[in-house]
């Protein structure tokens, strides 16, 4: 049997095959959540004029001023401001031609038309936003492969875009496969599990893909794993879970085969999620999970997201990890790459006690994992430890 493939190169070798999908026009508000396919440049400059950064007074000169008038936001003082002379001005409003600072409501003594600083005059140019401190017409505001989200989408909009080039999101199809699976789980008998593995994948990849097809729980045998790799024919990427291993009835691989698909690599050195199985069919992306939960979880963490966002058009789709202080002791590394799920509160990261791959309690308690390198030394309390933060609802 071939040696386990180092984790790290196998996300390399997964990630390779992921070349981003086509591009399509969408307008800037149904581009939120979608990766960009080419840089946004501003159509205009903001602010477009010098604008007050508070309530209170727009002056020229010295004090005392004469009051003349008033600019409001959206609504502008249309003179023009001799020396000492002031208009009442309005966060956000245009400053008036002449006018050089702006005193603020807090400081200002008002004595009929006449005004004075009861503070000392604030130096020139205090207060005022001038025209193109935000950005200017022409400058680049968003480079692609970036994250489009709800604050680039004000940006967008503030700069006069209203349409932009995006990436495709990925059409994914899951398939549940093992002859235990029950597909409702109310009804189980002794020798069944309810089929919660597509489940919590789909819940997993929210935001990530434009549509999700669930098959299953499909029966292992060739045929039957063959008529839903057929039934996924519109996906994108496949996910299957279970039957990746080695057992006599672990028939993801061969089935895959069988169809016409190519195994790119099998078996990766990590734990939980050893047998994870990827493959090519034409354009498809098979992924195969184990079909443990937590090894499930783990894997489509590590691999499925990651691929989701490469197809997407993401620059850096891998999870970022952070540096964490251990809670608690972990023994010594084994011959695979761990990842411990694990609890992480205000800089801690605490091991979960119950580790076993079936361990679904456990699973949903946790809200990061550690990184164990291959034979690494036990970790005491305090050691810095590599925590990736994991998505669950389980933890406040």
């Amino acid at each position: 049997m071939n040696p386990l493939l180092p984790f790290d190169e196998a996300q390399r070798r997964l990630i390779d095959l992921a070349n981003p999908l086509e591009v399509v026009s969408k307008n800037a508000s149904d581009a939120v959540g979608h990766y960009l396919a080419e840089p946004v440049v501003a159509h205009r400059t903001q602010p477009a004029a010098d604008l007050s950064a508070m309530d209170g007074y727009a002056l020229s000169g010295d004090e005392p001023w004469q009051l003349v008038g008033e600019s409001r936001a959206g609504h502008p003082f249309t003179g023009s401001l001799a020396l000492g002379q002031a208009i009442r001005i309005s966060t956000g409003a245009l400053m008036p031609s002449g006018s050089d600072r702006v005193l603020i409501q807090e400081n200002a003594n008002l004595n009929g038309d006449v005004l004075i600083a009861s503070e000392g005059q604030p130096l020139i140019g205090r207060h005022i936003r001038r025209k193109g401190f935000d950005f200017n017409q022409g400058d680049q505001l968003l480079s692609s492969n970036l994250k489009f989200g709800p604050a680039q989408l004000a940006l967008t909009l503030a700069s006069g875009v209203t349409s932009l080039k995006v990436h495709r999101r990925p059409r994914l199809t899951i398939i549940d496969s093992g002859d235990e699976l029950s597909s409702d789980p109310r009804a189980c008998s002794p020798h069944q599990i309810p089929a919660s593995n597509g489940a919590m994948i789909a819940a997993m990849t929210t935001g990530l893909v434009s549509k999700i097809e669930r098959i299953g729980p499909v029966a292992d045998n060739l045929q039957n794993l063959e008529q839903s790799f057929d039934r996924a024919e519109q996906a994108d990427v496949i996910v299957t879970s279970g039957g990746a291993s080695v057992g006599n009835h672990d028939l993801i691989r061969p089935a895959l085969e069988s169809w016409g698909a190519k195994i790119t690599f099998w078996r990766i050195a990590m734990r939980p999620g050893k047998p994870l199985l990827v493959a090519q069919h034409g354009k498809q992306i098979i992924l195969g999970l184990p079909g443990n939960p937590v090894s499930s979880f783990v894997t489509a963490h590590f691999f499925l997201l990651p691929l989701l966002r490469a197809l997407s058009g993401a620059a850096n789709p891998f999870p970022r990890p952070i540096q964490a202080c251990l809670g608690a002791h972990l023994k010594a590394g084994g011959p695979r790459l761990h990842f411990v799920r694990a609890t992480y509160e205000n800089g801690s990261v605490t091991p979960i006690e119950e580790q076993d791959s079936s361990a679904l309690t456990a699973l949903s308690q946790a809200n990061a994992l550690i990184e164990r390198p291959i034979d690494c030394p036990p970790g005491a309390i305090g050691d810095p430890v590599k925590v990736y933060p994991i998505q669950n609802g389980g933890v406040a």
